[in-house]
């Protein structure tokens, strides 16, 4: 085995050490540095940027400048996905390619519900009287409580029967039976502690409740760690494929969980071991992934997919709670529809009305769910994360540099933009790249099939064809133009074109128009900061005159939180789940039409009435 190498990252001043021929990604991976990888190291998005410093490698080949700009190349930039480390080396991470403090959605409703988690607890009382009898001993009973008696293991007993203390014990009742997945000294009735987890494709957030009062203690986010893996699903379906692969995924998302419920029970100063309940919902293919399943069934169309909750230990899970307490999934619908799209309709309430309700959630993965209290039906569309400011040439996270607004003066064309946090700009995000869509449609510096108009101000002649400058050179933290490309018109097209065909596949299996359409929630980082008017006006959604819009929040974690609290929450989202129609876009005749039709801006006459 030859030596191995050792790879400094600037300006992090993180090393690791790697075998010689290793992939500067692979090298970033193992640093454990949040790092841009829309396609998960296959050469395909070029956003895997950094700068070669020093040291022996590859970097300046063919392969590793693929794509990359004049300027680029002659200040050594490199693919790193594409570039293999020989010797010890130095790299600087470029400021487009850092993942800083990113803008996560922690907005979220608690259901209204009947007050009844499934964990709780009891004092012990030792007593004459049978109530928990075990066999040699005193029998024990738990104060107000009634059922059948809770299972215990033979350690347990000795140590409740045995102890000369006052007790307390933790009782369960996750996974359908009383379960006591804690003892502890004294009287501790009043601090019971419980998480509730939303494992998205992108980031992760969690709250922590105390379960007694129902009283939020405190609340936290991160990224999830598999993004360097790829921002698809399917890119991370594919490296799942292999067990060393799903084991990596397995356990990246396991620690992004972890780094959460650190700074969960850190801001409430508690211990790990008080958190005695965890409820985590997402979506099918991020459950898979971290339960450590395979997922590549998942990519088949009409794969039938189990609509249980799924419910494990703890120390099963690798959850750094007590190793006891019970984790319950969020029951699945289908392999595009999850437990966080359960979550979303139980959290905008639209199963228990009347009306005719339209759900629609946009993130890496598109869920659209028609329905009211008679009937719910879903599709899922394969958005990816254009919406995200992923995939874009000048894309980025919705992070500190962002632009995230842009307005264009119709006549002049000028172009005023904001960015997150006030900062310099650095790229462009999800609600940013709405706007500037929309804006350049009413500004006529697009057409209605999406290209670009020649002559208009702003438009100009780039190595990709027209381009449109968004922000100039001498105003960007990376010292280039920021700009909207065709390559980026023809991605957005295409993911504005399968959004709007989803929902125009719903609205003509049920035979609806979009007057009959009463309420439209808007869930995600989609629903709380995209422009309601741009979207209609570039036609990723259609136009519902006789709609109220509600924005729902974090819905994936409203519905964590309500199967928290209430153990009839958690049976009305299997309801929820078991009764949802799923129809398959992948092998839909109606989508094919949907969609050609949404290639033009806005789209079909009858979805955007004026």
């Amino acid at each position: 085995m030859t030596d191995p190498a050792s790879v400094l990252f600037h300006p992090l001043n993180r090393i690791v050490s790697v075998e010689r021929g290793t992939t500067v990604l692979d090298a970033v991976r193992k640093a454990g540095i949040q790092f841009e990888s829309i396609c998960g190291g296959k050469g395909e998005c070029n956003k895997c940027k950094v700068i070669h410093v020093r040291g022996k490698c590859d970097a300046g080949s063919p392969l590793s400048t693929k794509g990359l700009s004049p300027y680029e190349i002659a200040h050594h930039y490199c693919r790193a996905c594409q570039t293999r480390v020989f010797g010890d080396c130095e790299f600087v991470i470029p400021v487009e390619s850092q993942i800083d403090s990113p803008r996560i959605l922690l907005s979220y409703t608690i259901p209204p519900h009947h007050h009844d988690p499934a964990v709780k607890k009891y004092l012990v009382l030792h007593d004459a009287e049978p109530a928990i009898p075990l066999p040699g001993h005193r029998s024990l009973k738990l104060a107000n409580y009634t059922g059948i008696r809770p299972q215990m293991t033979r350690t347990q007993q000795e140590h409740l029967v045995n102890a000369g203390t006052l007790q307390t014990v933790t009782v369960s009742t996750t996974a359908g039976y009383p379960d006591i997945v804690r003892i502890e000294d004294g009287d501790t009735t009043s601090s019971c502690y419980g998480i509730a987890l939303d494992i998205g494709t992108t980031t992760v957030a969690g709250v922590l409740i105390d379960l007694g009062t129902g009283k939020v203690c405190s609340e936290a986010s991160g990224l999830n760690l598999q993004i360097t893996h790829g921002e698809e699903l399917l890119t991370r379906i594919g490296v799942a494929r292999k067990s060393e692969g799903r084991e990596q995924l397995r356990e990246s998302a396991v620690r992004s969980a972890n780094e959460v419920i650190s700074r969960l029970v850190a801001g409430a100063n508690i211990s790990n071991d008080a958190v005695c309940d965890v409820c985590l919902a997402g979506n099918t293919v991020m459950q898979y992934l971290f339960l450590g399943r395979d997922p590549s069934l998942l990519e088949i169309a009409n794969t039938e997919v189990p609509r249980a909750p799924v419910t494990l230990r703890a120390r099963d899970a690798g959850l750094h709670v007590n190793p006891d307490a019970w984790v319950y999934c969020l029951p699945a619908v289908s392999r595009f529809v999850g437990g966080d799209a359960v979550g979303d309709v139980v959290a905008s309430g639209m199963h228990l009305s009347g009306d005719i309700s339209l759900l629609i959630d946009l993130g890496t993965n598109g869920e659209v769910i028609l329905g009211n209290r008679e009937w719910l039906a879903s599709v899922s569309c394969a958005s990816g994360p254009a919406f995200e400011g992923a995939g874009i040439t000048c894309g980025m996270r919705a992070m500190a540099g962002a632009v995230d607004h842009v307005t264009i003066d119709p006549v002049s064309c000028a172009v005023t933009c904001t960015t997150i946090e006030n900062a310099t700009s650095r790229g462009i995000c999800g609600s940013g790249l709405i706007d500037a869509a929309a804006a350049m449609v009413a500004a006529g510096i697009l057409d209605f099939s999406g290209r670009f108009v020649e002559g208009r101000p702003g438009v100009r002649e780039g190595p990709d064809g027209l381009e449109f400058v968004l922000v100039p050179k001498e105003m960007t933290a990376t010292g280039r133009d920021i700009i909207i490309n065709r390559p980026d018109l023809l991605y957005l097209m295409d993911t504005k074109a399968a959004a709007c065909g989803a929902v125009g596949v719903l609205l003509k299996k049920y035979r609806l128009t979009v007057r009959d359409i009463r309420h439209v929630y808007l869930a995600g980082g989609f629903g709380e900061y995209a422009g309601r008017e741009e979207l209609t006006r570039f036609g990723i959604l259609p136009k519902f005159p006789q709609a109220a819009f509600h924005a729902t929040g974090n819905g994936s974690l409203s519905g964590a939180t309500a199967a928290l609290l209430s153990q009839e929450k958690r049976e009305e989202l299997t309801r929820v789940a078991r009764r949802m129609v799923y129809i398959d876009l992948l092998v839909d005749a109606d989508f094919i039409e949907e969609y050609t039709a949404a290639l033009y801006i806005p789209g079909k006459p009858e979805y955007f009435p004026d």
